[in-house]
């Protein structure tokens, strides 16, 4: 399984507009831990990224796959520094307080749901 070129293409247009480019990054390959057995520990298929100007550091070992894991690490490197840029105005922030809003309107009905069962 492999990430497709259309893809690729978004997550170099939206690391550009960041303005990070693959000389500020320095990528290191590094064994993954955890479940796996003895392919994960032959093989070196996490995928450890420094954006040298910022100083963040990101660790991708989600997938077997380096390739994909290169993409992972790479994704989660600009929801980082959206968030570090924009604040709550990035789009990882939005999600997240539409779901906290979700989960207090929830709790808000759960106690009149309860008390007409009883």
């Amino acid at each position: 399984m492999s990430v497709g070129p259309d893809k690729l293409a978004a997550l170099a247009k939206r690391l550009e507009a960041l303005g990070v480019c693959e000389n500020d990054l320095e990528e290191k390959f590094v064994r993954s831990s955890g479940p796996g057995g003895q392919h994960v520990n032959r093989t070196a298929s996490a995928v450890q990224l420094l954006h040298r100007p910022s100083g963040l550091v990101v660790k991708a070992q989600t997938e077997r796959s380096q390739q994909l894991n290169r993409y992972y690490a790479r994704k989660r490197l600009a929801d980082l520094l959206e968030a570090k840029q924009l604040g709550h105005e990035a789009p990882a922030a939005q999600r997240a307080a539409k779901k906290a809003k979700q989960k207090a309107r929830r709790k808000r009905r759960s106690p009149s749901k309860q008390q007409s069962t009883e």
